[in-house]
């Protein structure tokens, strides 16, 4: 099963009020295990860059200047999501913004029910509890101290970890199996060799065995060999 994680970062808060993408992050998922698979790329917003979403992001206007055009990186990024499922947080955003830049380029927007909300999957599993990105990594103790300013493939890649823990784990059963594996490799590390076993009988064994064939009355292979 192949699934996307999506993160963009954006000039604003609503694409209708002309607020565009500067980056969008993407990491592949197969069977709940990230493959190292990744898509990334900085975007050229055609606009300038207010210093409230400057100050979350860190990315300037001249920075951005130098960057591709959405239009240049629209074919690369719908065949790296291809038709898989979409993760995001508070994924109505990322998609409000991805659907957007698409149709200014002229292309079918992202159905919405493809996408996986971790947002709601957080709430559901810990209600009332905060939900944002920062709040579920300190949840789930994973390192979030190379997160200075908001970046889309680092939340991207957060946002794997977190999602794999909301929904119980990298893998079914995986691990139980690890456990399993490493309590097994425990007790034959612990069990004491045993010695070998001689094959063959010592000289008392084969004393007491020709003792006791001596004392067989009329055996069956003493008629056979009269035959």
């Amino acid at each position: 099963m192949r699934e996307i994680v999506l993160d963009t970062e954006t000039t604003g808060f609503d694409p209708a009020m002309g607020h565009r993408v500067v980056e969008i992050g993407c990491v592949e998922l197969f069977n709940h295990v990230a493959t190292g698979n990744e898509y990334h790329a900085y975007l050229n917003p055609e606009r300038d860059i207010p210093a409230e979403a400057e100050a979350v992001h860190g990315l300037s206007r001249e920075f951005l200047a130098t960057k591709h055009l959405f239009a240049a990186i629209a074919d690369d990024l719908l065949m790296f999501i291809g038709d898989s499922p979409i993760i995001a947080h508070n994924a109505g955003f990322d998609m409000s913004f991805i659907n957007a830049e698409l149709k200014r380029v002229g292309r079918p927007p992202l159905a919405g029910d493809r996408t996986i909300d971790t947002v709601l999957l957080a709430r559901r599993k810990f209600p009332g509890a905060p939900a944002s990105l920062d709040a579920l990594c300190r949840r789930f103790q994973i390192d979030i101290s190379s997160r200075e300013k908001h970046g889309a493939l680092l939340d991207a890649k957060l946002l794997a970890n977190v999602y794999l823990e909301l929904i119980g784990g990298r893998e079914p059963g995986l691990a139980l199996a690890a456990a399993e594996v490493a309590l097994g490799q425990q007790a034959a590390q612990e069990r004491p060799p045993r010695p070998a076993r001689p094959h063959g009988p010592t000289a008392a064994e084969a004393a007491a065995h020709a003792d006791f064939i001596a004392s067989l009355k009329n055996p069956l292979w003493a008629n056979i060999s009269k035959t």
